[in-house]
C-alpha cells in the first residue's frame, strides 16, 4: 500500500480552463487526474448532440487534451478518471484511441462505465408501476414523459474502482457523481471497505472539495479576494490522500491562487443542503464533523470526518423540453438611465399584451441596478447606464418569436438615449427543464468494459 496518493483536479465543469489539466500533469507529481465535465443541463445538451451525430455526446475537449498530455501521462504512470463520456462514453473512448494511434502510444487500457442512461427504460419502468416522481414538486413523471430529453442515474465510485482493478489507465464514465471520481482511487489504492462509512465519507468530501476546480484554491473567493496572488496562473487543487482518511488540500508549487482554511471552507458549503446529510451512493456524509487545519503555505489538512450508511436509492437526473424562450437587451444612458429603461419595459409589456401573445413568464432585469439584488436593490442617485434585459418563456413558439420582433422598434418608438442593440432579432430557443427523482438501486446496475489498444 502506498503511503499516500496525489489526486489532482483538472476540470470543474465543461468550459473550465483548457490548460488546467495540462498544468496539473506537467507542474509536479500526481498519481491521478480527475476531471468533472458534467452538470445537469450538460447531459441534455450532449443527448441532443448525439441524436444529431451518433459519434458525439461526450466532452469534445477531451481528445484535444489527450494530444497534449497522453505521452506524459503514460511516462509518469498517471491514471485519468473523467465523467466526460457524457451520454456516449464509447465514442469518447474511440476518439482517445485515435489520438493514441496518432501519437504512437501502445498498450493503453481504457475502462468504460455505462448503464447510467435509462432514457430507453422509462416506458418499461412506468409499465411496472415505477413512477419517477419529481423530488421537489412531487409530480408524476407521466405529466412530462413524452417531452423527456435525457435520463441518467448518478452512479458512485464502485464501477470506477472495478475498472481500476481491471488495470485501466483511463476511466471514462457517464453520469458518475462528481465526488465518486475522487473517492474511487482512494478505495482502490488503500483497499477501503465499502462498509467503512467514515472512510467513504472522507473520500466523498475530498471529492467535493476538488469537484469545482480552482474554486477551492482561490477562485470565486468571497474573502480577501483582492489579495489572492497571481490569479492569471491559478493552480488547481490537489488532494494528498492517506489510508486513514486524512487528506491535505494543496496545489503545485509556484502556481497562483491560494489554498487556505477559508478557501476550502467556502467550497465545502457549496451546494450541500443539510450539512449533516450529504447523500451519495456510498454514504451519508456529516459535514459538521469536518476539521480543518492550516499546516503550511497552501496546505490545509482535512480530518475527523464521520459518515453513515447510504440510502437504498440512486438519484436520477432527467431533463425535458418545456417550451421556448428568448432574451432581448437594450442599453439606456444617463441622464435618467433607469427611468428610461423602466419606461421602455412598460411600453414593451403593453405592446405584447395588445398583441394577445401568450407567455408563461416575462422577466425584466435592469442590469447595473437590480440584476443581482432583485427587489432588495437600492436605487442610486446617479447611474451612468442601465441595460434593459427582458426574457420571455412560453409553450407557444409564435409568441416567443413575435417578442423578438418587438425589441428593436423600441429604439425609435420609446425613450431616448438608447444603444446596445446588436446581433439581430432575438430568436426562440428551446427551454430545457430539470426533473430530479430517485430510483431504487436494485433496479439499475452499472456496466464496466475494458478496452486495450
Amino acid at each position: 500500500m502506498k503511503e499516500f496518493i496525489r489526486i489532482a483536479s483538472g476540470q470543474g465543469f465543461w468550459g473550465d480552463l483548457l490548460d488546467a489539466p495540462v498544468n496539473q500533469v506537467m507542474g509536479g507529481p500526481i498519481d491521478y487526474l480527475v476531471m468533472d465535465y458534467l452538470a445537469e443541463v450538460t447531459m441534455s445538451i450532449l443527448q441532443k448532440q448525439k441524436l444529431k451525430n451518433p459519434k458525439l455526446g461526450y466532452a469534445r475537449d477531451i481528445p484535444l487534451l489527450m494530444e497534449r498530455i497522453l505521452p506524459e501521462v503514460i511516462k509518469k504512470k498517471i491514471k485519468i478518471i473523467t465523467n466526460g463520456g457524457g451520454v456516449n462514453p464509447v465514442a469518447c473512448k474511440d476518439a482517445i484511441f485515435e489520438v493514441a494511434k496518432k501519437l504512437g502510444v501502445k498498450n493503453l487500457k481504457i475502462g468504460l462505465v455505462t448503464g447510467d442512461d435509462i432514457l430507453d427504460k422509462i416506458e418499461n419502468l412506468l409499465a411496472q408501476g415505477i413512477d419517477l416522481v419529481n423530488m421537489e414538486t412531487h409530480e408524476s413523471l407521466l405529466t412530462i414523459k413524452d417531452r423527456l430529453l435525457s435520463a441518467n442515474v448518478y452512479f458512485g465510485a464502485k464501477p470506477v474502482v472495478d475498472c481500476l482493478n481491471e488495470g485501466a489507465d483511463i476511466v471514462i464514465t457517464g453520469r458518475v457523481t462528481d465526488t465518486g471520481l475522487t473517492l474511487a482511487p482512494m478505495i482502490y489504492e488503500f483497499g477501503w471497505s465499502y462498509d467503512n462509512y467514515d472512510l467513504m465519507s472522507s473520500g466523498t468530501i475530498a471529492g467535493h472539495i476538488l469537484e469545482c476546480g480552482a474554486q477551492s484554491s482561490g477562485g470565486n473567493f468571497l474573502g480577501d479576494w483582492e489579495n489572492i496572488p497571481d490569479m492569471e496562473n491559478i493552480g488547481f487543487p490537489i488532494a494528498e490522500a492517506y489510508p486513514d482518511g486524512t487528506f491535505v488540500i494543496t496545489k503545485h508549487y509556484g502556481t497562483g491562487g491560494l489554498v487556505s482554511v477559508e478557501t476550502v471552507s467556502e467550497q465545502l458549503v457549496y451546494e450541500i443542503g443539510d450539512p449533516k446529510i450529504y447523500i451519495t451512493p456510498e454514504c451519508i456524509s456529516d459535514f459538521t464533523s469536518i476539521k480543518l487545519e492550516q499546516i503550511g503555505p497552501d496546505r490545509v489538512k482535512v480530518f475527523g470526518i464521520k459518515g453513515k450508511a447510504p440510502t437504498e436509492y440512486y438519484k436520477v437526473s432527467m431533463s425535458y423540453s418545456d417550451g421556448y424562450s428568448a432574451v432581448g437587451t437594450l442599453t439606456y444612458t444617463a441622464p435618467d438611465a433607469l427611468k428610461k429603461a423602466k419606461k421602455a419595459d412598460e411600453i414593451l409589456r403593453k405592446r405584447l399584451e395588445k398583441l394577445g401573445l401568450k407567455f408563461d413568464e416575462i422577466r425584466t432585469e435592469f442590469q447595473g441596478y437590480n440584476a443581482c439584488f432583485g427587489p432588495v436593490a437600492k436605487e442610486l442617485p446617479y447611474v451612468n447606464e442601465v441595460v434593459l434585459r427582458v426574457a420571455v418563456r412560453s409553450k407557444d413558439f409564435d409568441s416567443v418569436d413575435r417578442f423578438g420582433k418587438e425589441i428593436a422598434p423600441l429604439i425609435l418608438t420609446g425613450p431616448p438615449s438608447v444603444t446596445g442593440f446588436a446581433g439581430g432579432r432575438p430568436k426562440p430557443s428551446e427551454v430545457v427543464a430539470y426533473w430530479p427523482s430517485l430510483i431504487k438501486k436494485d433496479l439499475i446496475s452499472p456496466k464496466i468494459e475494458i478496452f486495450e489498444l
